[in-house]
């Protein structure tokens, strides 16, 4: 039996960051696996941190998670939301993982006297790691996003084992993202996108296809001018414009029948047809949804950069599609909160807050207070990681009499530590990789709003945290009434905890990492069917 013929595609950025190189790779995945084609992703980034673990969210964005504990790039959140399917840490490539390698190779022995060199041993490295994640997944097709722009000291190793790669299979195609700006008299300009390309034409790369992003429709001329200039058929020209939401790039993509500049190229089926209906058909939901838009709060700490809390963002997208609602998202900033003298004229707007997940001490108080105002009127409250611990904290605080109670991760001396530190943390002295991490068992009780959204007793969430809901106090706390509708079977965590009078649940996991288009959070829905019928839709 034949080895199956797996295919590669690299989307390489150009002398600009942030054009959206993740979107891109997710939607050119999806116009694959919609047509029955098994792909996986890879990421490179070229940064020395061995993950993302460590990073500020102010720096970064948001630290994304996979079931195997993996702490990686918020792309990765982009992929599986768009492909539906879970990822492994396999498909995250960093600088500090191939230096660590290569190191630990080097002290075995394992080059024989050799001096290890960037080429052939860390390029030799990497294309091995590349064509294994194809194997390991028996892929079709493997997409590599090149993280950084091109001429980055940071990516010039990476993108040299690609052009190895290249050279020594064929089956490749080359992706370029490019920019073409508008001057103030609408004029659109190509010469980044031809300098870019020039860069990349001298690292020995030629690109097959070219991406643009701009402020106007690309135009005939300068489609004429792009191909003209970067050696690319016009035909392999494609405009990615500004779009409603990023969910509807695929169609768009499709329309100009990218796929079949792919099939050509990669010689794959060009006459195989998209089941995109249902994809379709959410993302309308998104566009032109019914009703007036529901007022969601999220309040959070890192609310300047909302690329952390992308993807706590995109489950209420998904929500929202479900339900057939529009979806207004206001960043509340906790740290004002908490000089706000009359709560309710911060939040009585809201139909729905969220306190998301989040460390350190600035903005709790604020974030408690936002919790009370929800429980006191009603609001539909969503907690996530954190946003259960400080669900707990207000509930021992203000119903059952705890003055004070606190987390010990922000008073270590409180006298009710109704949150502590998890017992195996406790003698942890390394920050990354060190965390309660990836997927675990949540047992969920019947007749509580986490049975009703799951319709199941077992599930698996995924976690990234220290600290957990002590259980010294579940007891005080559940005769005072809150509900415990969820734990680890293992070592009875609180996994979950509800109010009883209103609509008010809050996860230990951060469940928005698993929440898809085409299967939204179950919670999530919950939480905006809540927010809808308060708002009297």
């Amino acid at each position: 039996m034949l080895a199956k013929k797996t295919r590669f595609i690299v989307i390489t950025g150009s002398i600009m960051s942030g054009l959206g190189k993740g979107i891109v790779t997710s939607s050119i995945a999806k116009l694959l696996e919609v047509r029955g084609f098994k792909v996986v992703p890879i990421k490179f980034d070229g940064y020395l941190n061995v993950d993302c673990g460590t990073m500020n969210p102010f720096r970064h964005g948001e630290v994304f998670v996979l079931d195997d504990g993996t702490e990686v790039d918020m792309d990765f959140g982009t992929y599986e939301r768009f492909l539906n399917k879970s990822l492994s840490g396999m498909c995250s490539i960093t600088g500090g993982k191939l230096f660590q390698r290569i190191i630990e190779k080097e002290r075995k022995g394992e080059y024989l006297g050799r001096d290890v060199q960037f080429v052939p041993h860390l390029t030799d490295e990497i294309k091995n790691w590349v064509q294994n994640v194809g194997k390991e997944n028996d892929a079709d097709v493997v997409l590599v996003e090149v993280g950084g722009t091109v001429g980055d000291m940071e990516n010039s190793y990476f993108i040299e084992s690609m052009r190895q790669l290249y050279f020594e299979k064929h089956n490749m195609v080359f992706v370029q993202l490019t920019y073409v700006p508008s001057l103030s008299s609408g004029e659109p300009k190509t010469k980044p996108t031809q300098q870019a390309t020039r860069l990349l034409q001298s690292l020995g790369i030629q690109p097959n296809i070219i991406l643009t992003r701009e402020q106007e429709k690309l135009s005939e001329e300068s489609r004429k001018k792009i191909s003209l200039y970067c050696s690319v058929p016009e035909e392999a020209v494609f405009d990615d414009p500004m779009v409603g939401t990023v969910y509807e790039l695929p169609l768009v993509l499709e329309k100009q029948n990218l796929y079949k500049q792919l099939a050509r190229q990669l010689e794959l089926d060009p006459n195989k047809e998209p089941d995109l209906k249902e994809w379709q058909r959410r993302v309308s939901h998104i566009i032109e949804p019914k009703g007036t838009p529901l007022k969601i709060a999220i309040v959070g700490k890192y609310t300047a950069v909302k690329d952390a809390y992308i993807s706590v963002k995109e489950a209420l997208v998904h929500s929202a599609a479900a339900v057939n609602c529009g979806l207004d998202v206001c960043w509340v900033e906790a740290s004002e909160l908490e000089k706000v003298a009359d709560i309710s004229s911060a939040l009585k707007q809201y139909d729905g807050i969220i306190v998301p997940g989040g460390f350190g001490t600035r903005g709790i108080e604020g974030k408690i207070k936002a919790i009370q105002y929800a429980r006191e009127n009603k609001v539909p409250y969503l907690g996530l990681c954190l946003g259960l611990q400080l669900m707990v904290v207000e509930y021992a605080r203000n119903i059952c009499g705890m003055k004070d109670a606190n987390s010990t991760e922000f008073d270590k001396k409180t006298k009710y530590p109704v949150i502590d530190m998890l017992p195996e943390q406790q003698q942890i002295s390394r920050m990354g990789g060190t965390m309660r991490l990836g997927a675990y068992e949540c047992m969920i009780s019947k007749n509580t709003i986490a049975h009703t959204a799951y319709k199941k007793e077992k599930v698996e969430e995924r976690h990234r945290h220290r600290y957990e809901v002590n259980p010294e106090y579940v007891k005080q706390l559940t005769e005072k009434g809150l509900v415990i509708s969820a734990i680890h079977p293992k070592n009875n965590i609180v996994e979950i905890a509800e109010w009883k009078e209103s609509f008010g649940v809050a996860t230990q996991a951060h469940i928005e990492w698993k929440s898809r288009l085409e299967e939204p959070a179950p919670i999530f829905v919950e939480f905006m069917k809540a927010a809808k019928t308060r708002a009297g839709q």
